[in-house]
């Protein structure tokens, strides 16, 4: 099986059901906060990555039977798993805008974790180690784009969101 088929179900998720549930969530997915410094450059090889994690699969192969499938298919069905659940829930914010239930209790960027569950589970599948570098990019530039989120968040929601920082950790 081509490994592309693997990337499927996250742009259903991403695009599909999002836009499905809410057209506004959609945009919002959509927009980078504002970069300052160094987070300019992480965006670059965050959208480079992206490219890579999305595309380069098409070179790749899944093979059923192999010891790591098993591992690979649990590994994937989570990260599918939790990027449905925080795509759902995103689109569905409080009255002030801000996402604090649910999934967004545990984590404040339950979508980027998932996004790299998924993609580890892709890397597992497929075994091969251009991916898996290509993940670990996407990961470390995420985080980068992620603090320009916080920053912009504190500007937007205030006191809300610096309380929901105090109670919910960034990842897990």
């Amino acid at each position: 099986m081509n490994a592309f088929l693997l990337i499927v179900p996250l742009f259903l998720i991403r695009f599909g059901l999002l836009g499905i549930m809410n057209q506004e969530a959609l945009r919002s997915a959509a927009h980078f906060a504002p970069l300052e410094g160094g987070e300019k450059t992480a965006f670059w090889f965050y959208e480079i990555s992206n490219a890579v994690l999305i595309l380069y699969p098409l070179t790749l192969k899944v093979q059923a039977g192999k010891p790591e499938f098993f591992t690979g298919l649990a590994v994937y069905l989570l990260g599918v798993a939790v990027l449905a659940v925080s795509t759902v829930q995103f689109a569905r914010p409080g009255q002030d805008g801000l996402n604090t239930g649910g999934i967004y209790r545990v984590s404040r960027n339950p979508m980027y974790v998932g996004y790299f569950i998924y993609f580890l589970g892709c890397v597992i599948f497929t075994r091969s180690l251009p991916l898996l570098l290509s993940l670990l990019v996407f990961q470390i530039s995420a985080h980068w784009i992620i603090r320009s989120e916080e920053r912009w968040c504190k500007k937007k929601f205030g006191a809300a969101y610096l309380d929901y920082m105090k109670r919910v950790r960034r990842y897990l």
